[in-house]
């Protein structure tokens, strides 16, 4: 375009072969519709030339009477043929098709068998939910939380009328989870061997029995509790001694005792009782007196104290027929680790007063901060613990700590089971090793049969 705005002489050479540009068409408005011819449309089922376009007539011409043409046909769609099959083949089938193996045709005859035969949609269900457990890579083991997670959905919406007490949740943990590993084993192992180690004085002492032994040892302690709850005690009243070794060896030596797995129904239903019998006593029973001899526990530590021994006897037993077993839960943990870090400032005193460890360097009043030892238990269950060196009466303050050991939690309750040796125990030390040694020795020193 020329800049006077006129198209140049070539301009039409220049823009040869490229589209034009439309002219301005007339609004549909501006146009007399009636004037303007309609093309010819083509005879049913003829299709118009390709890219013919036909001629628009002048307004002066007529338009043409037409016929109003039929309209086409519907294009036909091809549909998958629903093969007649009788009930015994479409129900051979279901494996197949649970499978996805069927052809199209069989897919589609047992689909619509499905919708009319119940049985058969039941056994269907039931092929489908067994195809997701062919996976190799999948385990077909239960999963180990759900027991837990199913009495605490049990309880969430039905919560117990008389709840236990949580002094003695882990008791019952325990003795529940001992009791599943014993339903496992076959009548067999019920004679394996197993040894019971434990610590006297500075050495280390064991004993030989079976797993059904085992068993009997935990029914004849228990027995101080149930003697304490009024309960019936499984040695008989009389004259039956309050050592635990000692009601162990008269268990034991009994004949009326077989060493089978039927020693298990008595000792459950008395761990049962127990805490049936705890819950309903009410909270002035948890400090109820448990005499073991030597010494005495409330009642509340001494069930916390038989949890301690039902698991650590638990994996004794684990180990002899070589099937897992797991520690407790870290609260319950903690609270076995607390009971031991309090019995051993008295047991340093009784270790003392036997000339088994060092002599008191600084008494101080009942109640007054004393030198004291740092126990840090790490993990599982872990927290801080100070021990109080000099006197059971004084209290263990960090302002007095002469030293620190560390430990792992589950280290820890082995060394106070008398499971592994003082010397191998720590982890870490620092400080006065005098009393470090004291306290790792008095600590294996509260391990029994």
């Amino acid at each position: 375009m020329s800049g006077d705005g006129r198209e140049s002489e070539g301009g039409e050479e220049e823009v040869r072969g490229a589209r034009r540009i439309p002219g301005p068409r007339g609004a549909a408005d501006d146009l007399d519709l009636e004037s303007v011819p309609l093309p010819p449309l083509p005879p049913p089922g003829s299709a118009a030339p390709a890219g013919s376009v036909p001629e628009q007539s002048t307004p002066e011409q007529s338009v043409p009477e037409q016929s109003v043409p039929e309209p086409p046909e519907a294009p036909e769609v091809l549909m998958t043929s629903v093969p007649d099959l009788p009930h015994r083949v479409l129900k051979a089938l279901l494996g197949a098709w649970a499978l996805s193996a069927c052809s199209a045709e069989e897919t589609a005859a047992v689909e619509e068998h499905l919708t009319a035969c119940a049985p058969c949609a039941d056994e269907a269900l039931r092929l489908r939910d067994a195809v997701g457990l062919l996976h190799t890579d999948g385990s077909l083991d239960l999963d180990p939380t759900l027991r837990s997670r199913v009495i605490d959905g049990c309880l969430g919406r039905r919560p117990a009328r008389i709840p236990v007490p949580e002094w003695a949740a882990p008791y019952d943990a325990e003795t529940a989870r001992l009791d599943a590993l014993l339903r496992d084993i076959g009548d067999s192992e019920w004679h394996a061997p197993v040894r019971l180690r434990w610590f006297e004085e500075e050495r280390e002492v064991s004993r030989r029995t079976t797993v059904a032994g085992v068993i009997g040892h935990l029914t004849a302690v228990d027995g101080l509790l149930s003697a304490a709850l009024g309960l019936d005690d499984p040695l008989g009243g009389g004259d039956t001694p309050l050592d635990p070794t000692e009601r162990t060896e008269r268990y034991w030596s009994s004949k009326r005792r077989p060493p089978t797995r039927a020693v298990r129904e008595p000792w459950r239903a008395q761990s049962h009782e127990l805490i049936r019998t705890a819950s309903f006593a009410g909270r002035n029973v948890a400090e109820a007196s448990v005499s073991y001899g030597a010494f005495a526990l409330p009642l509340q530590d001494a069930l916390l104290d038989r949890a301690f021994e039902c698991w650590v006897h638990g994996g004794d037993i684990a180990d002899a027929v070589d099937y897992p077993y797991e520690a407790p839960s870290a609260a319950h943990l903690h609270r076995m680790i607390d009971l031991a870090a309090r019995l051993l400032p008295a047991a340093l005193a009784g270790r003392r007063r036997s000339g088994l460890a060092g002599p008191a360097k600084d008494l101080v009043t009942a109640g007054a901060p004393g030198r004291s030892v740092h126990l840090e238990i790490e993990g599982h269950g872990g927290g801080d613990w100070y021990i109080a060196l000099d006197s059971p009466a004084a209290v263990g303050s960090p302002e007095r700590a002469v030293a620190q050991v560390a430990l792992d939690g589950v280290e820890f309750c082995r060394l106070a089971a008398g499971h592994i040796s003082p010397v191998e125990a720590a982890a870490g030390q620092e400080g006065d090793r005098e009393a470090i040694r004291d306290v790792l020795f008095a600590t294996a020193s509260l391990s029994r049969l």
